[in-house]
């Protein structure tokens, strides 16, 4: 029998599927990956590690239609089969010289439209099918759906193109106003479907406004661990900065109001780091604290290096402060003013 669902359910399966998805990719490499680019090359085993970790990145679009099709309640094959449509599309898989290359994540948008119209088309056929289940929806998922998520799949890029080109006009600011722009819209976005590091490498984000932008999403994941901590296990809060703040893309369309202490504690993040002048490349910009990937690059940035005053700056910047910051706007927001309370930070994974 079909179950029945609202337009917010279906949304909501859809965002909470994708959320988990992400976290469930990014963070084998969020552990992982700098350790083994240091150790790799005493330790050349560790190659078997690191390719690992990239396909783990690259099944981004597999993960995320099987954890919907989860959501829905939907059969193995029918979840498989959503998996297999939204892995199609996402744009990591790419042809070359006859090969088939995985290369990156995919585009987080075109999973979540594919995901969408996947659903849509197994709740309308499915009970029709009956015993004919496993040989018409893994076809029809594939070479349907899969096919239109391909052919949109351009067209959606546009979307995040244009955000860049918007996000760009920032750079011409002056300095300190721009790196706590930064670090809002970054720390904003990074809870979006938007990826981040495209529109940091779209727009060849670096230098002190790439470490601002780094420096909100960190601030950004930072903030929610400590919003919901006493709502969510010990694990999901921990996720939000070593994975990704995007596993509570269901909070913020549940409750935009959500991200006000966010916004805050990413103004306050951009400002420190402008103070302290932190750093990073385009690649860095969208990862936050996320295998500490920004940390490092702004300590190999940094003038004197790994430096013991360096170190304690980066310290400071990427956690410290962020933790400080997190903690005031929730008394603030939370404890003093009511605006949000913690269970809106609940997350229903």
């Amino acid at each position: 029998m079909k179950e029945k669902f609202t337009i917010k359910d279906f949304a909501m399966n859809i965002l909470n599927g994708i959320a988990i998805g992400v976290v469930v990719v990014l963070v084998p490499g969020a552990l992982l990956s700098e350790l083994v680019k240091v150790l790799l090359p005493s330790m050349p085993a560790l190659s078997v590690v690191q390719q690992g970790l990239n396909l783990a990145n690259s099944m981004m679009g597999l993960v995320c239609g099987i954890l919907v099709g989860l959501n829905f309640k939907f059969s193995p094959i029918q979840a498989a089969s959503l998996g297999l449509a939204v892995e199609f599309s996402a744009g990591a898989i790419k042809a070359k010289d006859g090969a088939l290359i995985l290369s990156g994540t995919g585009d987080i948008i075109n999973m979540m439209i594919v995901a969408a119209i996947g659903a849509g088309v197994i709740l309308l056929v499915a009970d029709r099918l009956k015993a004919y289940t496993i040989l018409i929806i893994p076809t029809l998922l594939l070479v349907v759906v899969g096919s239109v998520g391909v052919i949109i799949a351009p067209y959606v890029a546009r979307i995040t193109e244009l955000i860049g080109i918007g996000i760009k006009q920032l750079l011409g600011l002056q300095p300190m106003l721009m790196c706590i722009l930064l670090a809002v819209v970054f720390g904003v976005l990074i809870v979006s479907p938007i990826t981040t590091v495209g529109i940091a490498l779209a727009i060849s984000l670096a230098g002190i406004g790439s470490g601002a932008a780094n420096v909100g999403i960190c601030a950004t994941g930072f903030a929610f661990a400590i919003l919901g901590w006493r709502v969510n296990s010990h694990g999901i809060s921990i996720a939000h900065f070593l994975g990704s703040p995007k596993i509570s893309m269901p909070v913020i369309a549940r409750n935009p109001k959500t991200l006000i202490p966010i916004i805050c504690s990413n103004a306050c993040s951009g400002l420190v780091a402008y103070i302290f002048q932190v750093k990073g490349t385009p690649m860095s910009a969208g990862f936050g604290f996320s295998g500490l990937v920004g940390p490092i690059n702004n300590l190999n940035l940094a003038s004197g290096g790994w430096s013991m005053i360096n170190i304690l700056i980066t310290t400071l910047v990427y956690a410290v402060f962020p933790i400080i910051f997190g903690l005031i706007f929730k008394k603030v927001f939370v404890d003093k003013l009511h605006f949000v309370n913690e269970e809106d930070y609940r997350l229903s994974l």
